[in-house]
């Protein structure tokens, strides 16, 4: 995330909404403050783009909706994020442009991002009631962070640095740091 857009001052979320409607540029939302997004580098898209293809093709044929970077994710009321992979299975919003009840979040770290993902970004995503997981993933090393909840709601860690499969919950399947890191 970039420094705050100036001359903005605080903006409404309606306000948010319908700017980020026809901006050039993405913005993140946090309690009247928007924050623009930087580019990403070919390695960071290309994780991205792994992760989303296997999320993707797993759930053809089902109820989940997968997107890659361009559709925000209301945590609450007040921020709005672009998670680079999110999956969402429930009802959808009825706007078109946001999920609020993801099951799964995946950020690809980058060091102008990587204090805000693994700071920031997982306290209000552990605030919210349908994520069952939120993967951190390395762009520099074959390294994921994965946080789940177990079967009493309790949120877990695991660091994965091996190629051995792990479970994601929506679409349910598995992932492997292989198939994440594949062509680099």
């Amino acid at each position: 995330m970039a420094d705050s857009a100036a001359g903005h001052g605080s903006l409404s979320v309606k306000d948010y909404l319908a700017l980020e409607e026809s901006a050039n540029v993405r913005h993140e939302y946090i309690a009247g403050e928007i924050y623009a997004m930087v580019g990403v580098s070919r390695r960071h898209s290309r994780i991205a783009g792994n992760v989303f293809r296997r999320l993707a093709n797993s759930a053809v044929g089902g109820p989940c909706r997968v997107h890659q970077s361009d559709v925000k994710f209301r945590v609450n009321d007040d921020v709005f994020y672009y998670p680079d992979v999110m999956v969402a299975c429930g009802t959808e919003p009825e706007n078109p442009y946001f999920e609020d009840e993801p099951c799964l979040v995946v950020e690809v770290v980058s060091p102008s991002t990587e204090a805000t993902d693994r700071r920031e970004k997982l306290a209000a995503y552990k605030r919210v009631s349908s994520l069952k997981a939120y993967l951190i993933l390395d762009q520099e090393r074959m390294r994921v962070e994965r946080h789940f909840r177990d079967e009493e709601g309790t949120w877990r860690r695991a660091d994965l640095v091996d190629e051995r499969r792990f479970p994601v919950p929506c679409p349910e399947g598995t992932l492997s740091l292989a198939e994440i890191y594949e062509g680099l």
